[in-house]
């Protein structure tokens, strides 16, 4: 495990198309239904879409997170770390960017969909001040599990 220093090593940038390769050897190490390459290519430099990455300056893009922002809501798409980098507060530096970057576009509300079973995302948005607001019966595939619909207002 590597003792990760913000602003030293590590950064938050943009996501480029250069990015994509190391993006989505995280997404299928993340996901069960991962996202293809072509998905976020798609979507770099489409208006309403935030892509961004946190580079480690030795290892590559390490983390990374996808939202969409549409007039006053937006939709936490996409957010993963590498599992080597897991519990080093990744997560919490990212989600707390995409949140600025929300709020400076004048996003009020965002929603999200987490896994049922994964407790470590939902304990983070809920820390975050996210509410369960409901639940989408059977939502993903492999396993067949409920999501846990989450919002919060800015």
């Amino acid at each position: 495990m590597n003792d990760l220093k913000f602003g030293v090593d590590v950064v938050i940038r943009p996501m480029h198309t250069d990015d994509i390769d190391s993006v989505v050897a995280i997404e299928l190490q993340a996901f069960t239904s991962p996202w293809k390459a072509e998905t976020f290519l798609g979507l770099i430099g489409r208006d309403g879409a935030e892509l961004w990455v946190i580079e480690h300056s030795r290892v590559g893009v390490i983390a990374y997170g996808v939202l969409w922002c549409l007039l006053d809501q937006g939709e936490l798409a996409n957010m993963a770390v590498a599992p080597e980098f897991l519990g080093q507060g990744l997560a919490v530096e990212l989600l707390n960017h995409l949140l600025e970057v929300a709020s400076n576009q004048g996003v009020e509300s965002i929603y999200l969909e987490v896994r049922e079973s994964n407790e470590r995302a939902a304990d983070l948005y809920l820390g975050f001040g996210f509410e369960e607001i409901g639940r989408r019966e059977s939502y993903y595939n492999f396993p067949k599990e409920d999501a846990r619909v989450m919002r919060i207002e800015l």
